[in-house]
C-alpha cells in the first residue's frame, strides 16, 4: 500500500500493535523491576501492575479481534529505549539509596508512554466510530492514570525520602 493510500484506520491498526509490542515488554520487564527495588511498596506496587498489564494486553487483544486483524506487536523503539533506561538504573544504582528512586522514575516514563499512547488510541477510536474499542481503551487509559498517580504518591511519601536521607 503507498503511502498515500494510508489512513487514520491505519495508523490506528499500526499505534494499536505499537501499544500491544510495549505491553508485552512491560510484562517482561515488570518482575525485574519488582525484584531490584528494595522498597516493600514499591515492589507490591510493580507486581499489581504486573497484573494490570495482562489485562490491559487482553483488553488490547479484544480489539484486535473487533478488528479482525491478528494480534501482532510491532516493534517500539520508544518502550525498548524507556525500558533501557530503566535497565541502566537497575545496573548503575544497584545497591544504592536512590535505587528505587530511580526505578520508580523509569516507572513513570513508562506510565507516561502509555498514557499518550492509549489517550490518542481512545481519542481514534471514537473518531473512527469504533465505540468498544473507545470503551476497552478508555478502561485502560484510567487504569495507566491510577498507577501513574500511585507512583507520585509513593515517590513522594517514600521513596524520594528514603533517597534523600
Amino acid at each position: 500500500m503507498a503511502a498515500k493510500d494510508k489512513d487514520l484506520n491505519d495508523l490506528f491498526l499500526d499505534t494499536l500493535k505499537d501499544i500491544y509490542f510495549a505491553e508485552k515488554q512491560i510484562l517482561k520487564a515488570l518482575p525485574k523491576m519488582a525484584k531490584a527495588a528494595t522498597s516493600d511498596k514499591l515492589r507490591a506496587a510493580f507486581e499489581k501492575h504486573h497484573d494490570e498489564t495482562e489485562g490491559q494486553i487482553d483488553r488490547l487483544e479484544q480489539i484486535f479481534e473487533l478488528l479482525e486483524k491478528p494480534a501482532r506487536g510491532k516493534t517500539c523503539d520508544a518502550i525498548v529505549g524507556i525500558l533501557d533506561e530503566g535497565k541502566e538504573i537497575m545496573d548503575e544504582y544497584k545497591g544504592t539509596s536512590s535505587l528505587d528512586a530511580g526505578l520508580l522514575a523509569a516507572a513513570q516514563a513508562v506510565e507516561h508512554y502509555e498514557i499518550s499512547r492509549y489517550g490518542t488510541l481512545k481519542t481514534w477510536a471514537t473518531e473512527l466510530g469504533m465505540k468498544d474499542a473507545a470503551k476497552l481503551l478508555d478502561a485502560t487509559l484510567s487504569e495507566e492514570k491510577k498507577t501513574d498517580d500511585s507512583l507520585t504518591t509513593l515517590a513522594k511519601s517514600v521513596v524520594n525520602l528514603a533517597a534523600a536521607a
